[in-house]
């Protein structure tokens, strides 16, 4: 059994962020898919922003999104440092404030996680 903790820190802006935001959502998936695996799915830092844009059923990753929603959870202070707090409670993605507002790594590696950043 595999832990992983993927966090997507990548923001909206330029292609090679939508490369990283891609390779961060097949990889979620690719451990959400693995017998016994488990995955945590987080948006952090400007990588907050793509949760409107992936709620949209017209993004062209909305599907591959839902296929790891039940995973994922944003960073409370980015959200509203990066103006998307209410998008992100409005499609009900959980925000984690556990570190001064933000994700605890500390906690997610104490817990065994494996980190991986996009």
């Amino acid at each position: 059994m595999t832990k992983a903790a993927v966090i997507i820190l990548a923001g909206t802006d330029g292609h090679s962020n939508l490369g990283r935001l891609v390779n961060g959502l097949e990889t979620a998936k690719e451990f959400a898919d693995g017998d016994g695996d488990e995955v945590e799915l987080i948006f952090d830092g400007a990588g907050t922003q793509w949760i409107p844009e992936l709620e949209d059923e017209d993004s062209d990753y909305h599907e591959l999104y839902q296929s790891v929603r039940d995973e994922a959870s944003a960073c409370k202070y980015c959200s509203n440092a990066f103006g998307v707090n209410d998008a992100v409670q409005d499609a009900g993605v959980v925000q984690i404030d556990e570190n001064d507002g933000h994700p605890s790594v500390k906690s997610l590696v104490e817990d065994g996680y494996e980190v991986i950043t996009f």
